[in-house]
């Protein structure tokens, strides 16, 4: 079956157009450092997901401080669960999430590379009576995601991080 010549020209130009929006993947990221050292426990699910990226991205991740380029400090990370809405019968309608990580980033220094930051994420839920276990587990999938997201942002912020130069030998 021969398509009409007005039909490939449609399919030309629908291309072209998709090529020019700037539509590209993702991809991996390229941290500008050859090390880096994540000052985490070895249970921080965080931690664990970013060392995975990290490593994915070919930068090495040093099992000290001293021995990596950059190290990752975070500070405190925050979670809180809080009743957006209430029905006229006084039950919950929405719930909202709210993940609050903050972080820094230092050199072998100890200069800031990164100054104190931090990344905040918000999600609503809807809340039922009836259905307490399905929206549970709803909730535990959204802290799920929401870890997800901080991480992605954190390898996003450490790829867009200037190194500083070291200062000059006397």
């Amino acid at each position: 079956m021969r398509l009409p010549r007005w039909c490939k020209g449609l399919f030309c130009a629908l291309l072209a157009l998709l090529a020019g929006c700037g539509f590209q993947l993702r991809g991996s990221y390229a941290l500008p450092y050859e090390s880096i050292y994540l000052a985490m426990p070895d249970y921080s699910v965080i931690g664990a997901s970013l060392k995975r990226l990290i490593r994915a991205s070919g930068t090495q991740v040093a099992e000290s401080a001293k021995d990596a380029q950059a190290t990752l400090l975070p500070g405190a990370e925050f979670r809180d669960r809080v009743v957006f809405t209430v029905s006229g019968t006084g039950r919950i309608n929405e719930l909202r999430l709210r993940f609050l990580y903050n972080y820094r980033v230092v050199d072998a220094l100890g200069r800031d590379l990164v100054p104190p930051a931090k990344i905040e994420l918000i999600r609503d839920l809807t809340y039922d009576d009836s259905n307490v276990l399905a929206k549970q587990q709803e909730e535990a999938l959204l802290w799920r995601d929401m870890e997800n997201d901080v991480v992605q942002q954190l390898m996003r912020r450490l790829a867009a991080v200037k190194p500083v130069a070291p200062p000059p030998a006397e």
